[in-house]
């Protein structure tokens, strides 16, 4: 009998968990990408901006993930979300407290006892209490609501991951970007210079009598219109400045330049499967996160239907004089164990439920649509990188033929046999024409950048140690944060 008393103890300790287990929702995955690149290399797992051979791009990816806020928000949600998985896992402990009360009271003389002389008046009350309370999880709500947050902090985790990915990509194409407008200042003033020369020469000859007045204003027409294209061109420069200095975590201000754009060496294509975004991507990961919290979140309110049991206990000390306080007769205690449960909620739990089970369609919707985005990511940055390097050639031989366009136009012109229309006709068409392959080396190199942002990969990994690294390098103010984040969510995933 006493045996099975101790089992049936056991079993009413260890309880049973409500609602449904998480189980990974089956994906249609595609065997390959449809613009599959041919060469690949397995980089996914490196640092993929240093091979754009540019130390000043290296320089400025480490300032901006040891400085740059976004992270050290996501940072702090990390923390947040460890903080809740502590507050929600703390009932499955029994959870002790303390109390003490000193008290002087003067009861009304009328009384019997006070009148009789049975009782002091006034009257001393000394006590001293420790009090457990344990509210046993039969049903596993607790268990299931500890499930939901610790979901939640490892998806906060792979938020921060996602801020980091995000970072990198966005300071590489930005300083991308910024090389890209810098080269095309350098074709506009160059031609500019050309332009101001023939205009000079130009209106010395139309002093002389040389050349009309017409070939003069066709030249300075010419001139105007490069020297219109700087002063926007500037000012996307200073743009793109003021935002690359955002992200480095820094007042807005000039930015160094390293490499031309046409010295970057574009990184190797990265290697891998449509099955492998998964567990590369931290968006994907975040979002399954987020359907194993909601999932849980249906076994938390399914336990609201049976009742709560908790036991409670007490032990402590009560005199009317201090030095009493802690001697033998003064001793007192209790326990005792309660339930709850529900008759009629007139609908209460069952809307809960109906909620938690609603919120779970939501979330498996939500990830299956992440995967088929992921997919497409990855399609339309193969292609564009393909389409752009086809681009890219063919806009490099246009610009070799308008240059011997406009050679031999210039040849024909100083011999008399054409008119300066001729040459007007060619440079008209070679500097749009610079200026639109400058345009494309800047978005092919981007969607180097772009391929490595859409496919994820164990460089976040390294990215995000960085993060950690070197607090002394960090401005005043600006350290970075603490790893117990990451610890958090380590230990989280150590208990999955």
């Amino acid at each position: 009998m006493r045996r099975f008393a101790l089992t049936a103890l056991a079993v009413l300790l260890a309880g049973c968990t409500l609602g449904p287990d998480y189980r990974r929702p089956a994906v249609d995955v595609m065997p390959s990408y449809r613009f599959e690149e041919q060469e690949t290399r397995d980089t996914a797992n490196t640092d993929w901006w240093k091979e754009f051979q540019d130390p000043v791009l290296d320089s400025l990816i480490a300032e901006a993930l040891a400085n740059n806020r976004n992270v050290r928000i996501a940072a702090a949600n990390i923390d947040q979300a460890a903080g809740v998985l502590m507050q929600t896992r703390a009932p499955l402990f029994p959870q002790a407290s303390y109390s003490g009360s000193a008290t002087r009271r003067r009861a009304s003389e009328r009384g019997s006892d006070v009148l009789s002389g049975f009782v002091s008046n006034p009257r001393n009350s000394f006590e001293l209490l420790a009090g457990a309370n344990w509210e046993i999880d039969l049903w596993g709500r607790i268990r299931r609501l500890s499930e939901a947050a610790r979901a939640n902090l490892l998806a906060s985790e792979e938020a921060r991951r996602g801020v980091v990915l995000s970072l990198v990509a966005s300071v590489a194409g930005t300083y991308i970007q910024l090389r890209g407008l810098d080269d095309q200042l350098e074709i506009s003033r160059r031609t500019l210079a050309v332009y101001g020369e023939s205009l000079r020469l130009f209106e010395l000859q139309f002093a002389h009598g040389q050349v009309s007045q017409m070939t003069v204003e066709q030249a300075r027409s010419q001139y105007e219109t490069a020297a219109a294209t700087i002063p926007q061109i500037e000012s996307q420069i200073a743009q793109t400045e003021n935002g690359l200095s955002t992200l480095l975590g820094r007042n807005p201000g000039p930015v160094d330049r390293g490499k031309s754009i046409r010295e970057l060496t574009p990184p190797a294509i990265p290697s891998g499967l449509p099955s492998q975004l998964l567990e590369r991507r931290p968006d994907l990961a975040q979002a399954e996160q987020n359907l194993i919290a909601a999932n849980a979140q249906i076994g938390a309110a399914r336990a609201l239907y049976f009742p709560a049991i908790s036991l409670t206990a007490a032990l402590g000390t009560q005199s009317s004089e201090l030095s009493d306080l802690f001697k033998g007769p003064a001793r007192t205690w209790s326990y005792a164990g309660s339930f709850t449960g529900p008759i009629f909620t007139a609908g209460a739990i069952a809307g809960q439920v109906k909620q938690a089970e609603a919120m779970q369609k939501a979330a498996l919707e939500s990830y299956q649509n992440a995967i088929l985005n992921a997919f497409s990511d990855v399609e339309s940055a193969l292609v564009a990188r393909r389409k752009l390097s086809e681009q890219l050639e063919a806009q490099e031989a246009l610009v070799k033929t308008l240059k011997e366009y406009d050679r031999l136009a210039w040849l024909q012109y100083n011999g008399g046999y054409t008119p300066y229309l001729t040459v007007l006709t060619a440079e008209t068409q070679l500097f749009p024409a610079e200026l639109t392959a400058s345009e494309v080396r800047t978005a092919l190199m981007a969607a180097y950048v772009n391929i490595y942002k859409v496919m994820g990969g164990g460089w976040v990994n390294r990215a995000d140690e960085l993060t950690r690294e070197d607090p002394a390098a960090a401005p005043p103010g600006l350290e970075p944060p603490a790893a117990a984040a990451s610890t958090a969510s380590s230990k989280a995933k150590a208990e999955e």
